[in-house]
């Protein structure tokens, strides 16, 4: 079997890889075992400010444009809706944060996505003293039901395989590789935290960052918006909200814990007042990098070889600028970004 691409990971960068390759008729098959699980439990908020530090999101306004469309398309492909638009409201817990709300103002790469009249509304159940601030342009992907489809679509048409990808058994030719009954000019790894179990790119700066959720329901609470304070309170109807999320550098597992909900129901008594119940909890380990950029780029020894890695808590957001960057990069010889290429930790 002949290929032009193997794909290794499905989650939200081997997703919008494979969507290039679609629209450029490229041939394709993609390897997915289901060990790597951030995509799949991930909130899938997209907010373009920081709002710990009223920061921009790095090329926030550029990667929307490029991100929103691409979501609305495959809204359309799959007659399903995936993406929903709402206010993100920051609880202002002191006068300071305020003030800073008013700061960022100054800044013309936030300004655009701040609303200049505070919010002095009473939540019912909702801690706040000091209003509100709305962040525009933010919303969510249902990452879950997106990457379930896709997979249902990729295996409807024969182009995926459910089974670990074995690295020791890619053999090289001069421009193509070789990995068992498939011959391919390329091989693009989106494996995320998996990345540290892969020999060819193992020696790139990748965290584990465990991130926990849970998922209540507040019969009592009525918002339509996410509120972010000490931590995210996100609806998703029926009086069914999801609360996160945790940041573990330590533990390198996925499976739920004790901690991480712990940590949760004691954030959240500052951010509630009514009673709810937790009716799930679930754990993703993110790919993160310590320069909070993505990973992208091709092997210096084995050209055949590339990563699409390394995007954090805004795979949302950055997936599709970057696997559009890095697609255009293979075929076109596109520059890639500076700012994502793994070049920047070739040692000096």
């Amino acid at each position: 079997m002949k290929v032009d691409y193997i794909i290794v990971g499905l989650g939200l960068a081997g997703l919008a890889f494979v969507e290039e390759l679609i629209s450029a008729n490229k041939s394709f098959i993609v390897f997915e075992d289901d060990s790597q699980t951030s995509s799949l439990v991930a909130g899938g908020v997209y907010n373009p400010v920081i709002l710990k530090r009223f920061s921009p999101v790095w090329n926030a306004k550029e990667q929307l444009a490029i991100a929103l469309p691409f979501y609305e398309k495959l809204e359309k492909k799959f007659d399903q809706t995936f993406d929903q638009k709402f206010t993100i409201k920051k609880a202002f817990k002191s006068i300071q944060d305020q003030n800073n709300w008013f700061s960022a103002f100054d800044k013309p790469t936030v300004a655009p996505f701040l609303d200049a009249e505070l919010d002095n509304q009473a939540y019912q159940g909702v801690l706040g003293n000091h209003l509100f601030g709305n962040v525009k342009e933010g919303g969510r992907i249902d990452t879950l039901k997106l990457v379930e489809i896709y997979r249902k679509y990729l295996q409807e048409n024969n182009w995926i395989r459910f089974e670990k990808f074995n690295h020791k058994d890619i053999f090289f030719e001069n421009t193509s590789v070789k990995y068992d009954t498939i011959e391919a000019a390329k091989i693009i790894f989106c494996e995320g935290f998996g990345l540290k179990k892969n020999p060819y790119f193992n020696d790139l700066p990748l965290e584990e960052v465990k991130g926990e959720i849970i998922t209540i329901v507040a019969p009592e609470l009525e918002i339509d918006f996410l509120l972010k304070s000490t931590l995210f309170v996100l609806p998703l109807g029926k009086h069914h909200y999801k609360v996160g999320a945790t940041f573990n550098h330590k533990d390198k597992t996925s499976i739920p814990s004790k901690e991480g909900k712990e940590e949760l129901i004691e954030k959240l008594k500052k951010v509630i007042t009514v009673p709810y119940s937790i009716v799930e909890q679930s754990a993703g380990i993110r790919p993160a990098v310590k320069d909070r950029r993505p990973l992208v780029g091709n092997h210096a020894k084995y050209k055949q070889l590339s990563v699409l890695n390394g995007l954090g808590t805004r795979g949302v957001m950055i997936a599709p600028t970057v696997a559009k960057n890095l697609f255009h990069h293979i075929e076109f010889g596109q520059e890639l970004d500076n700012e994502i290429d793994i070049k920047r930790f070739d040692k000096k």
